[in-house]
This record gives C-alpha cells, structure tokens and sequence, in this order.
C-alpha cells in the first residue's frame, strides 16, 4: 500500500485527484474516524511520535477534501494518572499533511472541541502538550486555550510492550475549559 492510497478517503470511489487541493481550510471537511485510519495517517505525517504504542483512543479525527486526507488527530483519557480521568481528555497525537492549508491546525482543533463538547457532556477539561524543540503553541493560541504546567526536563519513555523508545522534549502543557467555568491548572 503506497502513501497516496493511505490519503484516499473513499477508495472505491475515487477516481483521481483532479487538481484539486484545498486553498483554505475553511474547504476542509471534518468528522470522526476509525483507529486504523488515524494510525496509518500518523505514521505518514507525525513530526516526532509516529507511533502510538496500544494507547486507548477515545475518538479519532480526519480532515478531508475532495477524498483525500490532511490532518488526523486521537483524544484519549489523561496519559497522567493523577488528572481527573473521566471528565478531562488529552490531544495525544494531532498530525497534519505538509500539503494541508494553512490554519488547518486551528481549524481542526476548534471544530474538534465543538464536537467532544455535543458528543461527550461529561468532559470538562481537554489539554494537550506542545513539544517545545519543534513547536510555538500558536495553534493553541489561536483557538483559545490556557498554558498550564511548563515542564522543561526533558524525558525518553521506553514503552514494556515493545521496548520502543520515544523522545519527549521540554513541553508546555496547554488547557482549554469547555464546562462553562474555568478548572484550576493541575
């Protein structure tokens, strides 16, 4: 399987890319996917963690236009123990295509909180953590959220199930409230 078949949103139905790329994220559809489809996609575009060694998703999203993918991204419950487990969910890989529109990042993120806001009431928190060595934090920015915790060690995790090792850089971890009031910085 090739890297384009990989980006084929409906392959029985696609018959070719006629041309046509987005020019802006505002052509982008977004919706909910399936674990394989964001696990192929991340491995293609991951700038750092391709890999997400069995981690437990609790929703996948992709960015499409015109049947093919840009973006892809996977929520699943706080990686840290002690942060709430079921009312807060953590961004854990959010991967987007070199060819994707600019603002996609944003686009993608704040369409993704409306949807876990209308399909998941109980969550209350959603945080993600930026790797500092190749990242600003402008999408966050962008959308709204809040910096928590700055951590500046920085770690190499080696995951049991596979003895795989991956890199973390000094991080930021960012918040975004979606209760209606603000939750304290953990």
């Amino acid at each position: 399987m090739s890297a384009d078949s990989v980006r084929v949103a409906l392959p029985l139905f696609h018959a070719g890319r006629g041309g046509s790329t987005p020019t802006s994220a505002l052509q982008l559809r977004f919706y909910r996917t399936d674990k394989q489809v964001f696990r192929d996609l991340n491995m293609l575009w991951h700038s750092r963690l391709p890999k997400i060694c069995g981690s437990f998703g609790r929703a996948y999203y992709v960015a499409e236009f015109d049947g093919l993918f840009y973006a892809t991204a996977m929520w699943s419950n706080p990686v840290a123990r002690l942060l709430p487990q079921q009312t807060w969910l953590e961004l854990r890989r959010f991967a987007i295509a070199d060819d994707a529109p600019k603002n996609t990042a944003s686009r993608m993120l704040g369409w993704m909180v409306r949807d876990i806001r209308r399909r998941l009431p109980q969550i209350e928190t959603l945080l993600s953590y930026q790797d500092c060595d190749v990242h600003e934090g402008t999408i966050y920015k962008a959308v709204g959220w809040y910096q928590g915790n700055v951590d500046k060690r920085a770690r190499t995790w080696t995951w049991r199930a596979n003895r795989t090792n991956q890199a973390v850089a000094p991080r930021i971890r960012w918040q975004k409230d979606i209760s209606g009031g603000k939750t304290d910085a953990q």
